[in-house]
């Protein structure tokens, strides 16, 4: 796997594609830096070597139309804060205005494309556009975990026009060790805690981690199909009637290999789904008519910490109550809690996919986990065994 390191970029012009999608508020302000935080690293070596960047990225979904809403301009003063070096910005990301912004580029600077979805051709893959972007630099570097489940111009075809130039920045291979250390490495035994709310969004995960791990904790809204399947009441929580064959199918292929399976025991249920509502713990399996399950109980919380304490590599993928609402989120909260206890035992633990990351960050266990993936579908698909194209086409 060639890495940024494997190169020394004096001299150099890298373009490297960034997964520069943040949030921006009503005056484009960026509300959540972490993005460009996770990029700095890769852009400071190549500066640090006498090289230049080209970062290349794309902002919001404008549709392959020049959007100013979406422009990255918005966005340079903080980039250029968060890298501490002011970062000149292109107009256009390929054309004219691109070609003199980098012929002017010095060694030391940095220079941002404006965004690569302004151009149809950036989501079709276009190889002329693809083509036309790989002018731009000497050594192509993508950083971009976000977007590697894409087979776009810049994050895939891009590659083709870099035979022997190309890498993984140092984001993305930390994103692609983290995945292979939970997936093929990680010392057993290997827990997986999948939460959220259809168990059919999980389907792919659950088949494929079935063969890595040693236990499978199902929580959130998921827990409800398994339980109604196996014959208990749930009164009107969340429940995927027609996935109930394929739940008890999931517990059966389980079995046959050994992966011990833990689903709540008990619940906090609500008789109405908001936070003000009317709360009772009951047994997971008898929820009376009326009533729905939030998050967990705590007979399922003190069942959960044991496993998660006795594990020694952790997948979290998705809360386990709606963590949103702050009468349900002790269950979230609490798996944290254990996770963080685990990792400072000397386990290994990652969080991906989108909604367990937010409440990771809503509840401050960022820095107490081993790693927090930043690429929600890219984390998925990759955790479904599927090869990433944008990874696919470095390795190539």
């Amino acid at each position: 796997m060639k890495t940024i390191d494997d190169f020394n970029f004096e001299g150099k012009k890298a373009l490297i594609r960034v997964d520069f999608n943040v949030p921006l508020d009503s005056n484009f302000n960026v509300t959540d830096t972490s993005r460009i935080d996770a990029a700095k690293p890769t852009i400071l070596k190549v500066l640090e070597d006498g090289g230049s960047a080209i970062l290349m990225s794309h902002l919001g979904r404008p549709d392959g139309k020049a959007n100013p809403d979406m422009s990255l301009s918005h966005i340079c003063e903080t980039v250029s804060e968060i890298i501490g070096v002011q970062v000149k910005f292109a107009e256009n990301c390929v054309g004219t205005a691109a070609e003199e912004a980098v012929a002017n580029l010095q060694d030391g600077e940095v220079l941002l494309l404006e965004n690569l979805r302004f151009h149809a051709e950036e989501e079709k893959g276009d190889e002329k556009f693809a083509e036309a972007l790989s002018k731009l630099g000497d050594i192509y570097v993508n950083d971009a975990f976000g977007t590697a489940h894409r087979a776009h111009a810049s994050t895939t075809i891009v590659a083709k026009f870099f035979p022997e130039n190309k890498c993984f920045g140092y984001l993305l291979a930390k994103e692609i060790k983290a995945i292979d250390k939970v997936m093929q490495t990680g010392e057993k035994p290997v827990t997986a805690i999948l939460g959220g709310a259809k168990v059919s969004s999980k389907i792919t995960i659950i088949e494929n981690i079935l063969d890595k791990v040693d236990n499978l904790i199902i929580g959130g809204g998921m827990t409800y199909t398994f339980v109604k399947a196996k014959g208990g009441k749930v009164g009107d929580s969340i429940c995927e009637d027609d996935k109930m064959e394929l739940a008890l199918d999931i517990l059966k292929q389980a079995e046959a290999k050994n992966v011990k399976v833990y689903i709540p025991v008990d619940v906090l249920a609500a008789d109405d789904f908001n936070n003000a509502a009317n709360t009772q713990f009951v047994d997971v399996d008898k929820i009376p008519d009326g009533w729905q399950g939030l998050d967990a109980g705590p007979k399922t919380l003190e069942i959960f910490k044991q496993v998660i304490l006795a594990s020694k590599t952790i997948l979290w993928n998705g809360p386990v109550g709606v963590f949103e609402m702050e009468n349900f989120a002790k269950g979230t909260i609490a798996i944290g809690n254990y996770i963080d206890e685990a990792t400072q035992a000397g386990a290994f633990s990652l969080v991906g996919g989108g909604d367990s990351v937010a409440a990771v960050k809503q509840f401050g266990f960022e820095d107490k986990v081993s790693y927090v993936s930043t690429g929600g579908g890219a984390m998925l698909e990759s955790l479904e065994g599927r090869t990433l194209p944008g990874i696919a086409a470095i390795l190539d």
